[in-house]
């Protein structure tokens, strides 16, 4: 039986193309999404034309019950989880106090900070009983520093910063690996930033920055570090780190 990396957010950026490459390394792949079932299917499809084995869901994690639905059942109809990615953005836009309504600044908790509650609730004992496991989780700037418009967005991934924190507390000491993973600027990802930005800004975005400048930051090359973190010796683990294009000034000089 394959181990499994189970991808929570798995879209055509960073949850997409880190299931890839674990596919790649002998892993089976779940990829689980909230919506975009043909972009979904395309991700294993890639995957299997790969040589590889993958699978994919959809589900709304805000949802009750869906996440903790979906670990216990890949846990028992697919393999063990040995590595779980939690990848689900929170994102809202910039909004001012005045435009951030109560039920906005809610969904940015619960997307970024609650989800990522259940999902360890859920997935650690099964990680603890088996003396081993790795959490892989997809942080922000807005982790490290606020800013304006950003009030919904920045009180959730601060407090999901300080739960992975918390986890790695209790956690690190049975043998289970939690890295928090900084992405300190902009990702070349259609269903993230594209939306957000829309076609257009997006695609001015793109040849500005992209097309072999490097200035946004390629999800396949972030897969690699995701891929080292979850294969680092217990002797050197990382708990958090940064990434960011080379033309990008890191977030704590950046005024």
């Amino acid at each position: 039986m394959k181990p499994v990396c189970l991808v929570i957010g798995a879209g055509a950026g960073i949850g997409g193309h880190v299931g890839k490459r674990f596919a790649s390394g002998g892993y089976h792949t779940v990829f689980c999404r909230r919506s975009d079932k043909e972009g979904l299917d395309l991700l294993v499809e890639q995957v299997k034309a790969a040589g590889g084995t993958a699978s994919g869901v959809l589900l709304n994690a805000v949802e009750e019950n869906t996440l903790e639905t979906l670990i216990m059942e890949t846990e028992r109809e697919t393999g063990p989880i040995e590595v779980l990615l939690f990848n689900l953005g929170a994102q809202i836009g910039n909004r001012n106090l005045a435009d951030t309504s109560y039920k906005a600044f809610e969904l940015g908790w619960r997307m970024a900070c609650f989800a990522l509650f259940r999902v360890a609730k859920t997935i650690m004992p099964y990680m603890a009983a088996r003396g081993g496991g790795t959490l892989l989780i997809t942080s922000a700037t807005a982790a490290l520093r606020g800013n304006a418009g950003q009030h919904s967005h920045a009180s959730a991934i601060g407090g999901r910063r300080l739960l992975a924190q918390s986890l790695n507390a209790e956690f690190a000491p049975k043998g289970i690996h939690i890295a928090h993973i900084v992405i300190d600027g902009p990702v070349d990802a259609p269903d993230t930033l594209g939306k957000l930005l829309g076609p257009e800004a997006f695609a001015r975005l793109r040849k500005e920055k992209g097309e072999g400048k490097d200035a946004l930051l390629n999800p396949e090359k972030l897969s690699e570090t995701y891929w080292h973190l979850a294969h680092q010796h217990r002797s050197a683990w990382t708990h958090e780190i940064d990434l960011r294009p080379w033309t990008d000034t890191p977030w704590w000089n950046d005024n």
